[in-house]
């Protein structure tokens, strides 16, 4: 039997107020998610909060990408979910970041490949902001455009910190959002590009099409706008090359060295595959080193039958390896932040060739959550939602 306290529950003080700012999709676009070029000014100010050591996030040694839930690929109970299609996930990615922002926060998802035959995205995302003193919810925001914008304005901040400052030719590895926001966020810091050449699935790729369409509509300045027949194409002659590829685990475009153009800057978010002896005059740049051995001790990929070690698709856990496997030193490897905090040199040459791996931190989404987040309450964006006016005690 059920207690009924209802007599007996007593309000708190008045001045216990919670209110919790609903943020749209329409609503974050008016409050300036696509501001991709201020996206990238903020990340800069994140890469160097957290080299600063003024940034957590998850785990044992709080540099951890996220929180994943992934189902059984079988099950004998009726109704339980199965790993059944591609990115079939959940994923919680929580942190802090100090400095002006001096906010915690998490974003959550849920990912499934199938979604798309529903006319859904393939990940649903959405975020929340918590007061850092009292663990108070302030903020919970649709997260698909954060997302898309903050993981975009990390390959534009390596651009910005890292690319030749001549640089005329752009390659998009790949033609989706993230594809077209870490172009939009380059095109933003790198006004010199005259020419993009966009690789999607196949030449006549509707999503590269697409990609092309909206380019030459938001860029005009741009002089020339292609969709390459082959990766080495899109590849040979860029000045700048950003990869952003959904694919099969194992099915990772292969890149060869003799494609890529004496200082140019390569950057991968998603998915990336090299002989790892030809990149090693490469340099080598990542946003976070610990995060990628964390991936490498839950991976642990192991070697081929020849004893080469398997690839794993991710740039960063690959330096990871060869730094275990003896190829190269840990000292070899560059962080932004380093860079942005003076510790480490930008690009010290023309003929220089950098590799930088971004893999997307949750500090990020916070960062952003926050500005858009500061933008909406300057600007009555957004629809209060009460959690309470004062907190009941029994």
């Amino acid at each position: 039997m059920a207690l009924d306290i209802r007599s007996q529950l007593t309000h708190k003080e008045d001045n216990q107020k919670i209110r919790i700012l609903w943020l749209s999709e329409d609503d974050m676009v008016e409050a300036g998610v696509l501001d991709v070029g201020r996206a990238v000014d903020v990340m800069e100010e994140v890469v160097g909060l957290l080299e600063d050591g003024d940034a957590i996030m998850g785990g044992p040694d709080h540099d951890q990408h996220g929180m994943m839930l992934y189902f059984p690929k079988h099950s004998d109970i009726p109704g339980f979910p199965i790993n059944n299609a591609a990115d079939r996930r959940f994923i919680a990615m929580p942190a802090y970041i100090g400095g002006r922002f001096h906010m915690a926060g998490c974003k959550w998802y849920g990912s499934n490949g199938r979604n798309r035959k529903h006319g859904l995205p393939r990940s649903i995302l959405m975020m929340a902001l918590n007061d850092v003193e009292t663990g108070a919810p302030l903020a919970y925001m649709s997260a698909n455009l954060l997302s898309s914008i903050r993981t975009g304005a990390m390959p534009g901040l390596s651009a910005k910190l890292l690319a030749r400052k001549d640089s005329k030719v752009l390659a998009m590895i790949g033609a989706g959002p993230i594809a077209k926001s870490s172009a939009m966020a380059i095109l933003s810091k790198i006004r010199t590009i005259e020419e993009i050449k966009i690789k999607g699935s196949s030449p006549t790729s509707a999503t590269a099409l697409d990609a092309k369409e909206f380019l030459a509509t938001n860029f005009p300045w741009v002089k020339k706008i292609t969709v390459a027949s082959t990766l080495e194409e899109a590849i040979r002659d860029s000045d700048i090359i950003t990869e952003a590829v959904s694919c099969k685990e194992g099915e990772w475009p292969e890149y060869k060295a003799e494609w890529i153009k004496p200082g140019a800057t390569v950057i991968s978010t998603s998915t990336f595959n090299m002989d790892y002896k030809s990149i090693l005059p490469f340099r080598k740049v990542v946003d976070n080193i610990g995060m990628y051995e964390n991936y490498a001790d839950e991976d642990e990929e192991g070697y081929d039958a020849d004893g080469n070690r398997n690839h794993t698709g991710c740039m960063g856990e690959d330096f990871v390896y060869m730094v275990r496997d003896g190829l190269m030193k840990q000292d070899d490897i560059s962080e932004l932040g380093q860079i942005v905090r003076g510790k480490r040199p930008g690009r010290t040459s023309d003929d220089e060739t950098i590799l930088v791996s971004i893999e997307g931190m949750p500090v990020e989404d916070v960062a952003w959550g926050y500005e858009c987040y500061k933008n909406a309450k300057d600007n009555l964006i957004g629809r209060p939602l009460k959690l309470w006016d004062a907190p009941i005690t029994f």
